[in-house]
């Protein structure tokens, strides 16, 4: 299997998907800020959550000083039902006070800074790295790490060792793309059970790791 003749294939079949919640974000205005923000109310929350809660909460404020002139509270009221909004709320706006005292109200660009910041795993840092930034980066949710098995392209047994993995192998060229691509490809038709294969663009080049029941 040749993974460039995978992704040209999903990148002319992305159009027909349904876009994820984070790229619509960073489509509008290539901003870092909103790019985070986004990332942080879509852990553990479905696109169709995140995208209209991400829009309630720009809409009260859309940068750190604005924020943090926002309670907890209200925060909350704007992100409800993402999950964990509660802790959400307070984790955005530790962000927001340490982006103004640690780097000037800048949202870094670069992943070790990112990592510094309260909430900020790899999977946040890298996005707001590609989508905020675009530089070159791999995030690995469970999407990416699911059919990046599936494929046969890694053999890897967490996201960790998913991204390690990818960082040792997958051409540079299409790192800034791959995680919207394999994300839009998991949830419209590479889905965790029973995937849709009698619609896959690539099932000719997929070795179905894993694979035991399809559509």
């Amino acid at each position: 299997m040749t993974i460039g003749a995978v992704i040209h294939r999903l990148q002319r079949t992305k159009p027909r998907w349904n876009p994820t919640a984070l790229a619509v974000v960073a489509a509008r205005t290539r901003d870092p800020f909103r790019v985070l923000i986004a990332c942080i109310l879509s852990l553990r929350t479905q696109d169709t959550t995140t995208g209209p809660a991400a829009e309630r909460l720009f809409a009260l404020a859309d940068t750190p000083e604005g924020m943090l002139r926002l309670t907890a509270a209200r925060i909350e009221r704007a992100i409800y039902p993402v999950g964990f909004y509660r802790t959400k709320a307070r984790v955005i706006r530790a962000i927001c006070r340490e982006l103004l005292e640690r780097f000037g109200g800048r949202v870094p660009d670069e992943i070790d800074e990112l990592l510094t910041l309260k909430g900020v795993g790899r999977k946040t840092a890298n996005l707001v790295v590609t989508m905020g930034y675009g530089k070159p980066g791999i995030c690995v949710d469970t999407h990416v790490h699911r059919i990046s098995n599936r494929l046969g392209y890694v053999k890897t047994p967490t996201p960790e060792k998913t991204e390690m993995a990818l960082r040792a192998k997958l051409p540079r060229r299409y790192w800034i793309g791959y995680n919207d691509l394999l994300v839009s490809f998991g949830q419209n038709v590479c889905t965790p059970i029973s995937p849709r294969c009698s619609l896959c663009p690539v099932r000719p080049l997929c070795r179905r790791v894993g694979v035991t029941t399809s559509r």
